[in-house]
C-alpha cells in the first residue's frame, strides 16, 4: 500500500513488541484472535446505538475501511505482534490537522499477552510516531473508568487525566462514561517510551 500520509506505512519495534501498519492478509488472524478473545474484550468493544447505521458485517470490511481512513490521513491502524503472532491492536483515529494537530488513540490486547506490559510498550511507540514522524502535537486517550487494565497503560505512561466525559461512547450496548487523559509533545522531549523505561526502572 503506497504511504499517502505523514508517517504511513510504518513498522517500530521496542523489547519483543512490534507495532506495525495494519494489511489486508491480517484479516483472518484479527478474526482468530478477536472471536478466541470475545469474552475477555466484550465488556469494552464500542457498539452501535439504536437507529445507526450498521458497522461493516465482516473483519475483511474493516480491514477495508480502516486502510482506506489511513491512506486519506484520517487514522493509523496498527497491529500488535508479540513473537511474530497477531496480539492486539493500536489505532491512532480523529487525525485532526489544521490548527488543532491531534489525535486519539485506543487499543486493546489479546488475554493471553495481558500483564506482559504489551499494551503499554505499544502505546508508546504509537505515540512517540505520532509526535515524530506524523507530526501531530496532542493524543488523547479516553477511557471507562471501570477499565482497570486500561487505565494501568495510561498510569504507567505517566498521561494526565484532563477531563471527564459523561456518556461519551456507545461500549457494550449502553453510553458509557470515559476519563479523558492527554498528553502533548513539549511534555515528553525524550518521548513517552523514555518515560516508561524511567517507570519501570522505578518499579
Amino acid at each position: 500500500m503506497p504511504g499517502t500520509s505523514p508517517g504511513w506505512p510504518a513498522h517500530l519495534e521496542s523489547e519483543g513488541v512490534v507495532l506495525r501498519s495494519l494489511r489486508k492478509s491480517d484479516a483472518d488472524a484479527w478474526q482468530a484472535v478477536r472471536q478466541r478473545n470475545h469474552d475477555w474484550l466484550r465488556p469494552w468493544d464500542a457498539t452501535v446505538p439504536p437507529g445507526s447505521a450498521p458497522r461493516p458485517s465482516s473483519y475483511k470490511l474493516v480491514t477495508k475501511s480502516l486502510l482506506q481512513q489511513a491512506r486519506q490521513g484520517a487514522c493509523l491502524p496498527f497491529v500488535i505482534e508479540v513473537d511474530g503472532k497477531f496480539a492486539g491492536q493500536v489505532t491512532v483515529s480523529n487525525v485532526a490537522r489544521g490548527s488543532a494537530q491531534w489525535a486519539s488513540i485506543g487499543y486493546w490486547v489479546a488475554a493471553e499477552v495481558a500483564g506482559r506490559g504489551v499494551a503499554p510498550r505499544a502505546v508508546a511507540l504509537a505515540i512517540d510516531h505520532c509526535f515524530g514522524s506524523v507530526g501531530l502535537h496532542r493524543i488523547e486517550i479516553c477511557v471507562r473508568p471501570e477499565n482497570s487494565n486500561s487505565l494501568r497503560v495510561v498510569e504507567k505512561l505517566g498521561l494526565e487525566q484532563v477531563g471527564y466525559a459523561p456518556r461519551f461512547l456507545h461500549i457494550d450496548g449502553e453510553w458509557r462514561d470515559h476519563r479523558v487523559f492527554a498528553v502533548t509533545v513539549e511534555e515528553v522531549p525524550r518521548g513517552i517510551l523514555a518515560r516508561l523505561s524511567t517507570h519501570q526502572s522505578h518499579q
